[in-house]
């Protein structure tokens, strides 16, 4: 198993950590004063365009469909992990910046694997060329939605239609002006097997039917994408917009949000990365008690218990990227899963501590922690919770050890 960076992915990194001193970094806070001054919170600041241009000047576009080099730079898992890495230490705009931020990500990659070539031409294009948003329509508000197989959403065949109905929520990418597009999942063979009754769909957003009925906050933020609640009420689609085949909707939900999980858990090690750095930066330069805030024993364990989750996540993520590469995604099953669960949960510990280390200034808007902080809780549930993975992989140990003699003694 071998971790080292290729020549390749090294030069990608050296580009993208220029890319963001030169670019990403001096942007932040025109973003900031773009998104105040805006007459909708969810107007897309045109600072965010200009780093699209130039990211696709410098070759830095696409990164994250592995092994692609039509449409992309075919970087492994691997190799795009540390890029992943680099782009979460500017969560709101690096990603979207060379176009690798979720949901578009994950769409793009169903339409990649299993979109027709008419789906492709009209929604995959133009999500490559960031002309385009889109949203994903899974989780519902009138359901627990950790078990997907509750999802009440329905896709109907009618003729040469298909008819959609359900209302779905953290629908991420719905309220920005340039979605165009949802993927939604929902019941199309009512009496089939359990894990066959579900299909997904290409609902475009302007059709008749579909409406947004509210922007969700995130622990009281409002990001510019936004996390609508959508109605689709009796919304018609034709029937060549739907995705695979039918009853194949968890199957192409899995495929979907294997790679999406490497992505989130790199991101949320950059954004903690960063997160140390400011608190090392904090507290070299405050003074309490009559000395540096850092000489102060429990600073030096908050900093070195940080550095070392961070480690921890970043060798076992970098460890499940390994094993999508080489083995594939379902025997890297647990590895995903662990990534989630421990990934997300470092990145709120670490940020904990950082905004603790700054004072009460640490939960203001002066400084980006507070809004990490958010964004770190809801790694906790995106592409399902904790407690989720936590039972697929204690489930897995188990049947792991089904069969095997037990060890002399255990009975005595």
């Amino acid at each position: 198993m071998d971790f080292a960076h290729s020549e390749r992915s090294l030069d990608f990194q050296h580009r993208m950590n220029q890319f963001m001193e030169e670019c990403v970094y001096p942007a932040e806070p025109v973003y900031a004063r773009q998104r105040r001054e805006a007459a909708d919170p969810h107007e897309h600041p045109q600072v965010v365009e200009d780093l699209k241009q130039e990211a696709r000047s410098r070759g830095l576009w696409n990164l994250f469909l592995p092994n692609d080099e039509v449409h992309g730079a075919g970087l492994s898992n691997l190799e795009y992990a540390p890029i992943a890495e680099i782009c979460g230490r500017s969560i709101e705009i690096a990603p979207e910046s060379i176009n690798c931020s979720a949901p578009d990500t994950g769409n793009m990659e169903v339409l990649h694997m299993f979109g027709t070539p008419e789906q492709q031409e009209r929604w995959l294009h133009p999500l490559l060329e960031g002309e385009i948003r889109s949203c994903f329509g899974m989780t519902e508000p009138a359901v627990a939605s950790s078990d997907a197989t509750n999802m009440q959403a329905t896709i109907q065949r009618d003729g040469d239609e298909y008819v959609v109905n359900g209302r779905k929520w953290w629908s991420t990418g719905a309220a920005d002006p340039r979605c165009k597009v949802a993927i939604v999942m929902g019941v199309s063979n009512p009496d089939g097997p359990k894990y066959a009754r579900h299909s997904m769909i290409l609902v475009p957003f302007d059709s008749p039917g579909v409406t947004v009925e509210r922007h969700l906050t995130v622990l009281g933020y409002d990001d510019q994408h936004g996390h609508p609640v959508v109605r689709y009420e009796n919304v018609r689609v034709p029937k060549e917009n739907l995705i695979h085949e039918e009853g194949q909707g968890f199957a192409v939900a899995q495929a979907r949000l294997g790679p999406g999980r490497i992505h989130h858990c790199m991101r949320a090690i950059g954004m903690s990365q960063r997160a140390l750095e400011l608190m090392i930066d904090r507290v070299a330069n405050r003074v309490a008690f009559g000395a540096p805030i850092a000489d102060r024993g429990v600073i030096r364990e908050w900093i070195a218990l940080s550095s070392v989750e961070i480690e921890q996540a970043r060798l076992l993520t970098l460890k499940a990227a390994w094993m999508m590469d080489n083995v594939g995604n379902k025997a890297a099953r647990k590895e995903i899963a662990a990534i989630k669960v421990v990934a997300a949960r470092m990145a709120g510990q670490v940020i904990d501590r950082a905004i603790q280390s700054f004072g009460a200034a640490g939960l203001s808007g002066d400084f980006p922690l507070a809004a990490m902080y958010a964004h770190a809780r809801t790694l906790r549930f995106v592409d399902g919770p904790d407690e989720v993975h936590l039972r697929a992989i204690g489930r897995q140990e188990i049947n792991a050890r089904a069969g095997m003699p037990a060890p002399v003694g255990a009975f005595d």
